[in-house]
Parts: C-alpha cells; structure tokens; sequence
C-alpha cells in the first residue's frame, strides 16, 4: 500500500492559479515532482525564475498530469481551462491535501462557516500558545499551509478552510472540524445554496470515528445533510446553551455580541475536547482586542460607539452585531451578494437607521424599506458626514453606536475589505469626531 507522503512524490502536477495558494504548492512539490504552472491572468506579476515553467494552453492539452493542484480563487466552471478541468476532475486536488499527505499525524483543527471563522482561528492559536503549545495559524488567514517551516510531531495546526479550498480537495482530513454557522453565501461562485453548504459540509465527510465534529445540529441548513449522511466522527453539538455560564462571565466587552458569543461556544468546546487549562483559557480570551474590521470599536465615548465591520460582506455578518446594538447609525454599501435576505423584522429594527450608499441602492432599498428608516448617498464620505451632522444636531442623550457594517463586497470601489476599512478609519480621523 502507497504511503501518504508517495501520494505526491515523484509525480507531473499542473498548478493552476498563481496566487499565494499556487505559488507556496509550487515551492513546496518541486523538490520531488515535475511541476508546470498556469494562470489565466497571462500578465500576472511572476517571479523570473518560475515563469519558466508556466505551460501554455496548447501544451496542457498535450501533456498527462497525475495531479492538477487548484487555487482557490480559480473556479472551475468559470475559468480558462473549464472544459479541459470537467474531463479531468478526479485529478483535481489542493494544498490542504497536499498538506494532509505530509502532515498526517500532526493535529489540525479545521474551521469553516459563513462567518466568524478568522476570529475563532485567531482566539484558538492564541489559547494555544499561551498553553506552550507549536500551533500555526494557516489557511485564509495566516501564512499559506505549505509555506510552514520547522513542523514536529507536535505542531498542532489551526486552520481556516473555505469553502473553495473544501470543494476542490479530495483526501484532507480534519481530526477537529468545526462549521460555526451556514447562511446564504458565494452563491454567484458555487450556484446555489444547496452546493454551497454541500461543500462546507463535505469537511466533515473524511473523517473517522477519532475525530470530532463541532457544529449546531439543529442548523436548518446543516440538519438536512445530517439527515442524509451518516457520520463517522464523533459529532459535539454546539447550540445557544453550549458553555453558557462561561460566556456569561466574560468581561471582555468584544464578546458581548449574538456572533462572537457563537466563536466562544465552539472554542470552550473544542478546547473542552483538547484538554486545556479552563484558566488560562478564560485569560486569553479576555486579552483579545479582536481582528481588524471584524466589529472592531475604532471610537467609544460615552454618548458614540463607533464599530468598522468592514468584513462583513453579507447581511448575515451584519445581523449578528445588530442583534446586539440599539440606536444605531447604520452604514450599508457595495456589491450586494447573490441571494442575500435581511432576515430582521420592523419590531426588531425600530432603533436602527440605515445610511444607504453606493450605486446599489435600490437593491438595498428594496430589502430594507418596509423594517427600518433610511436615507441614500452617493458614497461613504457622504453617508458618514451625514451621520456626525445628524447626531451633532440631536445632541445625544442615549448612548448610540454608528456601525459601519456594509453587508456587501467591496469591489465596487475598493481592492478588498480591508482598504475599505481603512479608508472608513481615515473619514473618521478627518470628520474629527468627538462627541
């Protein structure tokens, strides 16, 4: 029987997709196989020394391939090579199989859901090494999962899986799968709902009967394939009363919110099932200052909160800081995601004010306008100005929070997330808010 390391060991792999995913397999498999690379983007920024090996679309045709290693920002019904990847699907693989078959007995720790998978992995790495443990924090957030160096038996690695990454791949396997949450989400990407939860759901497939399974079993969405696929892991059901005193007694004010409280229930219960110190524990989670743009507080007072929650790109990631929040200014804005619902009814909204911007407008309009009061710009620079005139003028007696929370993707205007909430920092700086 082949080994797992001979899996990817003297071999002819096609890497397609020449991001950071495409480039680390590349340095990682070129030792002990024969690696041709291929981008759709023929103008793509590539280091002299692996341009030599970018093979044209003619000679893939050409040539046999055992493997072809996929990025994930490729996709496969959509790129240059679609008819080419159809007929020869069971040879697509990843990084992270890559990965599982050189790193099979170290521990991973896999997490994926629509939302709160960067904070959860974070919280873990951190509870982790302040327990002296070798934890890496790979995947969608950290450093590419080849590109760690120096890996023992011991190295325990914290993944963020995404959806595409768990789509494409075919012999990863998790001993510790967590999906935090499902809604509608990357449905322009995977077509519909149903291929979108099938691919999350799919982590938790190759597992075996030592490994554990951590997600809400009476998640609607998650339910239904539960209900059809029988398990071999041993499955932690994480729900609203999961660690609830715990929670409750955290004084970090970060986790006082419907969806950061759902990050901490999967954490006690993975850390539950690691055998970690509960002390030590309850100490880093009251450290953490939490991610950028991730329901950061970038301004408190005690009349304003200002939160940048520039990741939120769904109004899912939106609804679960708005669950928490009262008299709230709320920014909203970008590329609205294919199939998105606000799922909040009038009563639930009638302290919340939105500040539509953008050329997406009447898209917003249309699934807020009979539950909550708004008014539309022609940018972000004006809804914010806005909003300080506004606030300014009724001179505040109730504490009020403006949440910038966009519920959409930033591509209209901005490279990602992250320059949009920069920039949202830097029109805070120049409105020169002190209130």
């Amino acid at each position: 029987m082949m080994k797992k390391k001979e899996i990817f060991f003297k071999k002819k792999i096609l890497i397609y997709g020449l991001g950071k995913t495409g480039i680390s397999s590349y340095v990682f498999l070129k030792k002990n196989n024969e690696v041709h690379l291929f981008d759709d983007n023929k103008k793509k920024s590539i280091n002299k020394r692996i341009k030599k090996f970018i093979v044209s679309k003619r000679n893939i045709f050409k040539n046999y391939f055992d493997y072809i290693l996929i990025s994930p920002g490729i996709n496969i019904r959509k790129c240059i090579l679609k008819n080419y990847i159809k007929k020869n699907s069971k040879k697509i693989i990843t990084d992270l199989d890559v990965f599982y078959g050189h790193y099979y007995k170290n521990v991973n720790i896999s997490i994926t859901g629509t939302n709160g998978k960067s904070t959860t992995a974070k919280i873990l790495f951190h509870i982790l090494k302040d327990q002296n443990k070798d934890v890496r924090l790979v995947g969608n957030i950290g450093n590419a999962i080849l590109n760690e160096k120096k890996i023992s038996s011991k190295t325990i690695f914290v993944i963020e899986a995404s959806s595409y990454q768990i789509e494409y791949s075919k012999n990863f396997k998790a001993n510790y799968a967590a999906i935090l949450n499902i809604s509608p989400d990357h449905l322009e990407r995977h077509g519909n709902l149903h291929n979108y939860v099938k691919a999350k759901f799919k982590l938790v497939k190759n597992q075996t009967n030592k490994d554990y399974t951590f997600f809400d079993t009476q998640n609607k969405y998650l339910k239904k394939l539960l209900n059809k696929n029988e398990l071999n892991s041993k499955v932690i059901d994480v729900n609203e009363k999961s660690f609830a005193k715990e929670i409750d007694k955290m004084k970090n004010p970060y986790f006082h919110t419907s969806g950061n409280k759902e990050n901490l229930r999967f954490i006690f219960s993975i850390a539950n099932k690691l055998k970690l110190k509960k002390n030590y524990l309850i100490k880093t989670i009251n450290r953490f200052k939490g991610l950028n743009f991730r329901q950061q507080i970038v301004y408190n007072s005690k009349k304003l909160t200002v939160i940048n929650d520039s990741k939120a790109t769904s109004f899912s990631s939106s609804i679960n800081i708005l669950k928490s929040l009262s008299n709230v200014y709320w920014l909203v804005g970008g590329i609205p995601k294919s199939g998105d619902k606000f799922f909040m009814n009038k009563k639930q909204c009638l302290n919340f004010k939105a500040y539509i911007y953008g050329r997406n407008k009447n898209y917003f309009i249309r699934e807020l306008k009979n539950k909550l009061r708004y008014k539309c710009f022609a940018n972000l620079k004006n809804a914010l100005r806005k909003i300080i005139f506004d606030i300014k003028f009724k001179k505040l007696n109730l504490h009020s929070t403006i949440l910038f929370s966009p519920s959409a993707a930033s591509f209209d205007t901005y490279k990602n997330f992250e320059e949009r909430g920069k920039k949202f920092n830097q029109l805070l700086k120049n409105f020169n808010i002190k209130i």
